[in-house]
């Protein structure tokens, strides 16, 4: 099956400048910031984006050349039904909203209180659909805010694009624990590529290896060999696992529980100085080889909040935490790997489709494990996320530039349900957990 249609609109390269003429400011810092809005025609919220607005010397012509990626200020990315609500010819279309505010106490309070706004500019977006396969860019340049007394009147600079993100989307069939099929799915179709198998004994993690009888994890400690057979008579979660299988029946992927998840002291939580941890493995040569590391707590500030990091594991590279943040333990939310902001140019990959139900391809298992880290490049994955007590049935995007064969889909999928499992894993010890997962 092919992928789904996605576009992303980015913005960056913010900057704002005054003529030479114009009081000059005291204060290194700028004081300006912005509220970055999509016009919503659809059903769908999309989140408002904040971000401080450097301020640039009149002598300037522009920002500091460099990718729009490198000063990412907002991404707003849309599916194929929003791209079409947003390309649906009307009398006000969609555009994409800034608006300026002066005052620097407003970003330091999580804008609870605005400052004092300063100018609006709006950016048209046209029709979306021309972004499903080229990269649109819809400003680049400088525009006239402000206007005060004595020529006062400021300029601000953005870049907008709008790009092509295919990716394909699986879904659980149903909670991780119940070891239900996974899905690809494409608009209304649904087709069966992977079946799980979780299992919550001790010794999971041994058991499930099966005839690989070893696992091997490159640039990480080994102590936690020792915490899958461990008796110890104390509470704690440990033994999950989660065992992802191609349709002919062969293991793809698994997520393993490798540090039990304990309460800290006095405490009926998880806690940041003791995270319960996943390895996420792949196979290869008779053996399973790490691909990363997912480690998740509860927030001592935040009672309602899950958080996690993720690093990936590979041979070519040194672990590199790429996602870290917090999901809300009652309302769920989505675990993301997206470096948009940090990478240095688009990647486009000739991969457009991959036949994930087949029993062979044309890979290498000498590849497995070995992608280098630095092709970690804009959006890499997301998985919904239930809040504790909801039915969770994980729906997981992945970018086509990260999918060449049915292992790299399928560690994504072991990946996003580990972060599901994390969510009941880090619940208070004072309740107990549904059978399945006791």
């Amino acid at each position: 099956m092919d992928p789904c249609l996605f576009v992303r609109i980015l913005v960056g390269n913010l900057a704002i400048k005054f003529p030479a003429n114009s009081k000059p400011f005291s204060s290194s810092t700028s004081p300006y910031y912005c509220k970055i809005r999509l016009s919503n025609r659809s059903n769908n919220q999309f989140d408002v984006h904040v971000a401080t607005i450097p301020l640039l010397s009149p002598q300037q012509q522009e920002p500091q050349q460099g990718s729009l990626s490198n000063s990412l200020a907002a991404c707003f990315t849309l599916d194929e039904t929003q791209i079409e609500s947003y390309s649906v010819p009307s009398k006000n279309p969609p555009k994409l909203k800034i608006d300026i505010f002066k005052g620097s106490e407003g970003m330091s309070s999580g804008l609870v209180t605005d400052g004092q706004l300063f100018g609006r500019v709006s950016v048209t977006l046209g029709d979306l659909r021309e972004a499903e396969t080229r990269m649109r860019v819809l400003h680049n340049g400088w525009v006239a805010i402000g206007g005060g007394k004595k020529g006062s009147l400021a300029e601000f600079y953005l870049r907008v694009r709008a790009e092509p993100d295919p990716r394909f989307v699986f879904q659980f069939g149903g909670e991780p624990e119940c070891s239900p099929q996974v899905f690809q799915v494409q608009g209304n179709t649904r087709q069966a590529v992977f079946t799980s198998k979780f299992s919550s004994c001790r010794n999971a993690g041994d058991r499930n290896l099966g005839t690989m009888t070893s696992m091997s994890e490159h640039g990480t400690p080994r102590n936690w060999l020792p915490s899958l057979g461990s008796n110890k008579d104390q509470k704690e979660r440990k033994g999950w696992s989660i065992t992802i299988h191609d349709l002919s029946g062969s293991p793809v992927a698994m997520a393993s529980m490798v540090t039990p998840f304990v309460p800290s002291p006095r405490s009926d939580r998880v806690s940041k100085s003791n995270p319960g941890a996943w390895l996420i493995l792949r196979p290869g040569h008779g053996t399973w080889t790490s691909w990363g590391r997912l480690e998740a707590w509860r927030d001592n500030s935040h009672s309602d909040a899950v958080c996690y990091r993720f690093d990936p594991l590979h041979d070519t590279a040194t672990p590199t935490t790429v996602a870290s943040s917090t999901i809300n333990a009652k309302t769920g939310g989505k675990f993301t790997i997206d470096t948009s902001s940090s990478e240095a140019t688009p990647v486009n990959s000739p991969h457009s489709s991959c036949d994930f139900g087949s029993g062979s391809g044309s890979w290498s298992s000498s590849d497995f494990g070995l992608l280098p880290q630095v092709l970690y490049r804009g959006f890499v994955m997301s998985s919904s996320v239930e809040g504790v007590g909801k039915c969770s049935k994980p729906e997981v995007e992945v970018g086509v530039q990260h999918v060449t064969c049915r292992e790299d889909a399928a560690a994504f999928v072991a990946l996003g349900a580990a972060m599901d499992l994390s969510m009941h894993a880090c619940k208070s010890f004072s309740h107990r957990l549904r059978k399945g997962l006791r």
